[in-house]
Order: structure tokens, then C-alpha cells, then sequence
């Protein structure tokens, strides 16, 4: 393993240094860089993707089914407790993210974390295989567990949700630190690096939606929740056997010590006037910049309260060390505002979130009432249709990465194609579609309720599941668009130092999108359920009005996308002293 150091030459070229022991080697070195990093070092960190995704996917994609069949949960309560603990697994990476960019390094956060995540999988394999640990269920179906047993569901579950979230803001950005940017060849195979990454996910997921959830549905439960533990394990294993390949940089400290420091030091010189020339701001000379691992960065005209910070008065032009919280460099302070530009895109992304939420629950509980039958024998779980979303991406990725980005580069001239801007734009109007689609689904299929007079029914309903592949598909496609342009967008905009910080802040986008999905369903359970009404989302959704709330995150979706047009259009792309021309991207 590798440590990556970045070192000014003079002239504004920069030369990042690969060596072992984090000393100093000249940039091109055949018997070091051309032995580490690159795609060569991929394959262990897609693979452990991949596993690892496996094992996510296998437990939580039929968990709202556990949680009411063997948790003895009502619908309502076992869909918003699987969001909120799903959400939980999008808010754990800020700890894992905080860790890796000050004093572990991404390397040493995965691992630590994997171990966690392993000992959450094991523990919970052992609540639905072990005597003692599982509940009793009478003629197998209705089930009746204890305080201590739900307990020990729950621990295990969270554990799962700690380990996730040290793996989830580092393994992407670990992956995309095996390029350099100064490299042209290199930058171009990031960009690709980000599509792949999605793609093994979505080949973890695609095992996951279609055998294990079989073998969870027609074997058992401790082999459905054994095999996702052995996959944590191989991920593991994959990861480690990697090491020698990989490139790893260095963490730079508390992110937010830097940030209390701009804010301290700009409330401190409150009546300091900002000179108009932005050359006479404080910035170092004598290295490539104050904060280790990081480039430096452009001075930009937004927020220039923040500016105050970086003035240097003449009582500190005499003084030899600087008090880091009364005079901040122009890249410390960039820093900040590009965290601050890239807030209101992230609150953009959270309804988006919302969206796909509805595959693991209302989507699941929708296709758990109409027909699954394959023939006359099989019967495909309603929790496997999520596969067709899994296929959307696995087919979208690869057409995205090779003929539609080459496409669109001859008309828009850009290396990307799409500008990442627009591409998370489309993925927003995708997912518009996707909510009406579901919509009319359930339309129909309250139609055909209503017709044959069905409403307390147990039976199927004779409408194929597979009416439910297109909504599916549409939220794969649009994952493609905004899933993976926003971990792109976020890795690229991030100062060089906060980058798992801001790869975790992308994530969080999914967390609150879970816990605001969660917070949707108990306002219409509660408003519509007043005066003895069932509701629209009763345990009995054959009398409910699932439709309504496919239509209301509809509504919410397309102004949602009006608030991103008009944050895209003031966004500004953030430019690094190794860019000799400031860019701006287009919408």
C-alpha cells in the first residue's frame, strides 16, 4: 500500500508522489506508480463492493417481510421502522467519513468498519437460526416474539447500520483516489471508475433480489440471513488481498476544526474591509497548500463574508507563525464554501431519495397482493422484483459509459457528455415518471377490486405482478442519472482533504429521504385515518388508496425539480490552482 503525497513544482504544476514509507519519489518512478493504483487495484475494491453490497441487499430487500411475518409488525409499523433503519444506514457514514479524513485514512476505516459489519450480519444470522433467539410461531405464520428476541433483532440490525456506514463514504472515494487527477488518461478512467462502481453494486444486488430472496421466502430465514454473512466475509477477504496495489492517502486532520476556524476567524475580523484584488489574500507559497493531501484552491467571489478570514492584517505580516483561528489561506476557506455550494443540491437530492424508498416498502406491500405465479408451480416473491431495478442499471451503466456519454460529447464537446449537473437533472425527471407509472398501477389494480368486489380477499388479485416491472425499471434508470452523478459530482467538488466527508453528505441525502418517506407515511396514516376511515395505507391495502400517495410524491418530485433548476443554474464549479482556466459547467 501505497501513500500519496502532493508536492508544488513550481509554475503551478503538480506532481502527486507515491511511496511507501510517504516520503518524497519523483512522479513517474516505473518501479513505483506504474505498480500501484489504476484499474489494477480495482478489481479488489469492486469485487469487495460487490460483496458487500450482496450482503446489504440480501437482508434488507425482503426485511419489511420479516419484520411483519416473523416480528408480528403491522404494515404501517414494520415499512417505517425498515426506512428508519435504513436511513440510520446513510447517516452512520458521516462517523466513518469524520474518521477517515482526519486520522485513520480511508484504508484503515474500511477495514476497522468491515469487522463491525460482519459481527451485525453473524448476530443476526443467529437470531433466526438458533433456539432461544428465534420467536414462536403459531402454524408457522403468526409469530410472537419477546422483548429480549426483538432486542437482539434490532442490535443486530443497528450494528449492521454502524458497519455500513465506516465502508459506505470510503470505498468510492478509496476507489477513485487509485487515479490521478494530474493525468489526463487517468481522469478520464476516474469518471468511468464511478459508473462501474454502481454497476458492481447493482451485480450484488441483482444475486440478492432474485436467490436470496427465494431462499429467505421458500427455505428459511437463518440460510436467507447465513449466505449474506458469508458474503460479508469474502468482501472482507477481497479487500485485504488488494493491499498491495493500492494507493492511500493521508488524512489532514479534523475537517471541522478547519471549519470552526474560517467561521471563528471571519466573526473575529467583523469590521475588517476585503480588498477587491483577491491576490492580496493570505496564501501560502513555500508548498502546494497548509492542509496535507490537498490542492489548492481558487478564490471565489460567493460568500465573501467568509473572505474576512483570509485577510491578513499588518500586525500578522510581522509575526512568523500564524494563529489559525484569527488568519485562515484562501484554500482553507474554499473549503468551506464549497461545502456551503453544495448544500442546496444535496437538499435537492433527499426527495429523490423518498422516491426510491418505495422500492423496499410500498412497492414490496403493493406487489404482495397481486398475482406472482410463473406457470403453474413457481411463484416469484414480490421483494424480487426489485431485480428488474437492479437489471435497469446493469443494462443502463454500461449503454450510459459507451454509446450514450460518446454520443452526446460530439454535440455538447464535453469530456462527460452530460454536464454532471444535467445528468442528475434528468434522473430527477425520471423519477417523476416512475411515481405516475406506480400510480396507475395501483389504479388498476383497485379497478379490478372494485369490479369483482375483492376488497377482503386473500387471494391474489388476477392481475400479473409483473405490471410492476416498468416502475422498477424507470427508478433504475433514473439511478443511473442521479445516483451516480451525484457520487461523482460530490467526490469531484469536494476539497481534495473532506472528500469522504462530502461522499458520506451525498449519502445522507438517502437518510433523510428514508426517515421523510418514513415521516409521509405516519402524517397520511394519521390525517386520513380521522373519524373511522381506513386510511389511504391500511394493513388492508385492498381497501386503501395506495394510489393517493404515489400521486402526492409525484407532486412533491416536480417541485422538487423546479427548486434544482434554479440551484443548478446559481451553482459554480469549483476550480483548483492546477486549473489554469476557471470552468463553468452549463446546466
Amino acid at each position: 500500500m501505497y501513500v500519496v503525497t502532493r508536492k508544488q513544482m513550481g509554475k503551478g504544476e503538480i506532481e502527486d508522489r507515491y511511496t511507501q514509507d510517504g516520503t518524497t519519489n519523483l512522479k513517474g518512478n516505473p518501479c513505483v506508480k506504474k505498480e500501484t493504483g489504476t484499474w489494477k487495484a480495482c478489481p479488489y475494491i469492486l469485487g469487495n463492493e460487490g460483496c458487500e453490497r450482496l450482503a446489504y441487499y440480501g437482508m434488507s430487500t425482503n426485511l419489511v417481510n420479516y419484520m411483519v411475518g416473523r416480528m408480528g409488525e403491522g404494515v404501517a409499523t414494520a415499512a417505517n421502522n425498515v426506512t428508519n433503519w435504513a436511513g440510520t444506514c446513510y447517516i452512520t457514514p458521516l462517523i466513518g467519513a469524520f474518521l477517515a479524513d482526519s486520522y485513520l485514512g480511508r484504508y484503515w476505516t474500511i477495514s476497522i468498519f468491515m469487522m463491525v459489519y460482519v459481527l451485525g450480519l453473524t448476530l443476526l444470522t443467529l437470531t433466526s437460526s438458533v433456539d432461544g433467539l428465534t420467536p414462536e410461531c403459531t402454524g408457522g405464520i403468526f409469530c410472537h416474539p419477546t422483548q429480549g428476541q426483538k432486542a437482539a433483532v434490532y442490535a443486530a440490525l443497528y450494528l449492521i447500520a454502524l458497519g455500513t456506514g465506516g465502508i459506505k463514504p470510503c470505498v468510492s472515494s478509496f476507489g477513485a483516489d487509485q487515479f490521478d487527477e494530474s493525468d489526463p488518461r487517468e481522469k478520464k478512467s476516474k469518471s468511468s471508475f464511478f459508473n462501474w462502481f454502481y454497476f458492481s453494486i447493482n451485480i450484488g444486488a441483482l444475486i440478492a433480489s432474485s436467490v436470496l430472496v427465494y431462499i429467505q421466502t421458500n427455505v428459511g430465514w437463518g440460510w436467507g440471513l447465513g449466505i449474506p454473512a458469508v458474503c460479508m466475509a469474502i468482501a472482507v477477504v477481497c479487500f485485504f488481498v488488494g493491499t498491495p496495489l493500492y494507493r492511500n492517502q493521508r488524512p489532514a486532520g479534523s475537517p471541522l476544526t478547519r471549519v470552526a476556524q474560517v467561521l471563528v476567524a471571519s466573526v473575529w475580523k467583523l469590521r475588517v474591509h476585503v480588498p477587491e484584488d483577491a491576490s492580496l489574500l493570505y496564501e501560502i507559497t513555500d508548498k502546494e497548500s497548509a492542509i496535507v493531501g490537498s490542492r489548492k484552491i481558487q478564490h471565489s467571489s460567493q460568500f465573501k463574508f467568509l473572505d474576512k478570514a483570509c485577510v491578513e492584517t499588518e500586525e500578522e505580516k510581522t509575526v512568523d507563525l500564524v494563529n489559525p483561528w484569527r488568519l485562515c489561506t484562501v484554500t482553507q476557506v474554499e473549503e468551506l464554501k464549497s461545502i456551503l455550494r453544495l448544500l442546496p443540491l444535496w437538499a435537492g437530492g433527499i426527495i429523490f431519495s423518498t422516491v426510491y424508498g418505495q422500492m423496499s416498502t410500498m412497492f414490496v406491500l403493493q406487489g404482495n397482493t397481486i398475482d406472482p405465479h410463473i406457470g403453474p408451480h413457481f411463484k416469484i416473491p414480490a421483494a424480487s422484483l426489485s431485480i428488474f431495478d437492479t437489471l435497469s442499471v446493469i443494462v443502463w451503466v454500461p449503454f450510459y459509459d459507451r454509446i450514450l456519454v460518446p454520443l452526446v460529447r460530439r454535440i455538447t464537446g464535453r469530456e462527460r457528455g452530460f454536464s454532471q449537473l444535467t445528468r442528475m437533472g434528468i434522473g430527477l425527471v425520471i423519477s417523476i415518471i416512475a411515481m405516475i407509472v406506480a400510480g396507475l398501477l395501483e389504479v388498476a389494480r383497485l379497478h379490478i377490486i372494485n369490479r369483482d368486489n375483492l376488497y377482503d380477499s386473500r387471494d391474489y388479485l388476477p392481475m400479473s405482478i409483473f405490471w410492476q416491472v416498468p416502475q422498477y425499471f424507470l427508478i433504475g434508470a433514473a439511478e443511473v442519472f442521479t445516483f451516480i452523478g451525484q457520487l461523482e459530482f460530490f467526490y469531484d467538488q469536494a476539497p481534495d482533504a473532506m472528500r469522504s466527508m462530502c461522499s458520506a453528505l451525498s449519502l445522507t441525502t438517502v437518510a433523510l429521504g428514508m426517515y421523510l418517506s418514513s415521516l409521509l407515511v405516519t402524517i397520511v396514516s394519521n390525517i386520513t385515518a380521522r373519524n373511522g376511515n381506513l386510511g389511504w395505507i391500511p394493513d388492508n391495502l385492498n381497501r386503501g388508496h395506495l394510489d393517493y400517495l404515489f400521486w402526492l410524491l409525484a407532486i412533491m418530485s416536480f417541485v422538487n425539480f423546479l427548486f434544482y433548476l434554479l440551484v443548478a443554474n446559481w451553482f459554480t464549479y469549483k476550480k483548483t490552482a492546477d486549473d489554469r482556466f476557471g470552468r463553468r459547467e452549463d446546466i
